[in-house]
């Protein structure tokens, strides 16, 4: 039998000590603080939105910034630091991906003179991975590392629409809106455009506000033939032709699988 000396807590199997979450728990809880809304928070912001006491939450932070994760200003306010980004962009999913999908993606800016996007899907989101912007294009909702709603955009549509088929059941079990409208989504409706999808090998999405833009997006796939990501062009609603961002962007989604080891035939009806 062991022996426990009488400064120590006593443990129990698969539960958390009883003083409280894990150092690492916290330090997660307060990374996880920030968001596209919110890069910059003063401490007080960063307790309150990690529910962790002030005197943890700068206890920890100043752990973190001499890491590097976080970053302070001369105001006080902390940020997402550097060396978080450095490790982040190592990430296999990422990097390998990026790296052959960028001559694409810039061969594809240079045709549509808009946004190009790559994403893949992370749990019930889309994840923006990186977008080149020309320099007249319009406005967009979405930022690289920023969340996308996979039935709201037209790369979220290609993701949802190539998921398993428990992913999609659970997807459309939910309530959903519609953004940044806020209208509500047909299940049915939604159902027919993802078969629309998958018979076409290619998504066509519209949105009216905050102003009317289109996006035609198709699936990568990666060497063992899985979904890898997916790539669009978002360009106004007027004078899209649909015609010539079609086939552009189909071709580049083809070429990225190329590289990426796709083997299969890449059409429609894939």
């Amino acid at each position: 039998m062991s022996e426990t000396s009488p400064g120590d807590v006593p443990r129990v199997r698969g539960k958390r000590p009883p003083q409280g979450d894990p150092v690492v728990d916290r330090a997660l809880a307060l990374l996880s603080a920030f968001d596209a809304a919110h890069p910059s928070l003063t401490l007080g912001e960063l307790a309150r939105r990690s529910g962790i006491p002030t005197s943890s939450a700068l206890r920890l932070a100043g752990r973190l910034v001499a890491w590097g994760a976080l970053e302070r200003d001369a105001e006080g306010r902390f940020t997402v630091g550097l060396r978080l980004w450095e490790v982040a962009s190592l990430a296999p999913r990422a990097r390998g991906l990026r790296q052959v999908a960028m001559p694409f993606l810039g061969d594809l800016e240079e045709v549509t003179r808009q946004h190009v996007l790559l994403a893949v899907r992370e749990g019930g989101d889309a994840v923006l991975l990186e977008r080149l912007s020309a320099h007249a294009a319009i406005p967009v909702l979405y930022s690289v590392g920023g969340r996308l709603p996979l039935h709201s955009t037209g790369v979220g549509l290609v993701l949802l629409a190539y998921a398993e088929a428990d992913v999609q059941e659970e997807y459309l079990s939910r309530p959903l809106l519609h953004e940044p409208e806020r209208t509500p989504v047909s299940e049915a409706a939604l159902r027919r455009t993802l078969a629309d999808v998958r018979r076409e090998g290619m998504a066509h999405f519209r949105r009216k506000v905050p102003r009317p833009i289109v996006s035609v997006a198709a699936p990568v796939f990666d060497a063992a033939d899985r979904l890898a990501a997916a790539v669009s062009v978002v360009v106004p609603q007027e004078g899209a032709d649909a015609r010539v961002l079609g086939p552009a962007v189909r071709t580049a989604a083809r070429a990225i699988s190329r590289g990426l080891g796709a083997r299969r035939p890449l059409g429609p009806g894939r």
